[in-house]
């Protein structure tokens, strides 16, 4: 925090076990615009401890003062309760005024813009399951239109949670530990041209279950004389790959109609693997 006084406007306190909301930046950019006075101490945007709490970065040496005078004693959160206290509560003035005071200080975002992950306690031995019940339900899966196809898989698949459903943006893919060899085959009624592709695995809740170590390979209606792509054995040929548990990538126009994408592993997984967006985009005709 005191290392953060000199390099920039303001200070957002976040951690490394939180899941946020998309364009939470700009979020907090127009909360920041949207205020009808400067006189605010902190903006909060989310409830539970320390976390995503903003200051003013020329607010911070006070808040770090206090908090290295007293942080052996109690968590920072409790402190940061104290702090407005100690700075806001005066002893000729009653408790109604202090609230008062308060609100004008710490101002709230609703709904929270951040959601604690993790169990560790920063209290030795605790273990801390508190979520923010104001940051809602986590999307775990995106669903797209995605072109006509009957899918086929070799994975051995976890409950309700089919590639079909997952293809039509109902549900998520969840599948148990992927192994060498294994696949998932979208056949195209008719064939199509492809123009791009866009596979996520993993989620908020399983950020582990990714595919690695997979390919994305394309099988063209007719083998095309040259290709910019290394061909498979099997007709197939490699347009892509899963980096960080996204595939992500165009289709040249040069293989002409595709009858089939696959997704390949190549090597076997100590996790379970989930699709949570699948979005195939056909070119449109010209």
């Amino acid at each position: 925090m005191m290392y953060a006084q000199s390099r920039g406007t303001y200070y957002l306190q976040i951690e490394d076990d939180i899941v946020a909301k998309a364009g939470f930046v700009n979020t907090i950019s127009n909360f920041i615009l949207s205020q009808a006075s400067s006189d605010w101490f902190m903006l909060e945007f989310c409830q539970l401890g320390f976390i995503g709490k903003l200051f003013k970065s020329r607010d911070l040496a006070l808040v770090s003062e206090f908090f290295l005078m007293f942080h052996m004693d109690k968590p920072v959160d409790w402190l940061l309760d104290h702090l407005f206290y100690v700075r806001l509560c005066l002893p000729d003035k009653d408790m109604t005024h202090c609230a008062r005071m308060k609100a004008k200080q710490r101002i709230r975002y609703k709904p929270s813009l951040f959601q604690h992950v993790g169990v560790h306690s920063s209290l030795k031995g605790k273990v801390q399951r508190l979520k923010d019940k104001d940051f809602g339900k986590m999307k775990l899966h995106k669903g797209h239109s995605n072109p006509p196809a009957t899918i086929t898989t070799s994975l051995k698949i976890y409950k309700q949670y089919t590639i079909e459903k997952a293809y039509a943006g109902i549900s998520l893919f969840w599948a148990l530990l992927p192994q060498a060899g294994d696949y998932v085959r979208f056949d195209f009624v008719p064939p199509i041209g492809v123009e791009k592709f866009y596979f996520t695995s993993g989620n908020a809740e399983h950020a582990m279950d990714i595919f690695i170590n997979t390919t994305v390979e394309a099988l063209p209606v007719k083998p095309p004389n040259k290709a910019p792509y290394a061909p498979t054995n099997d007709g197939f040929f490699v347009v892509g790959n899963f980096t960080k548990g996204v595939a992500d990538g165009t289709v040249a126009e040069s293989l002409g109609k595709i009858a089939a994408l696959r997704l390949f592993v190549h090597s076997e997984s100590q996790s379970w693997t989930i699709l949570s967006e699948i979005h195939i985009d056909a070119r449109k005709a010209s």
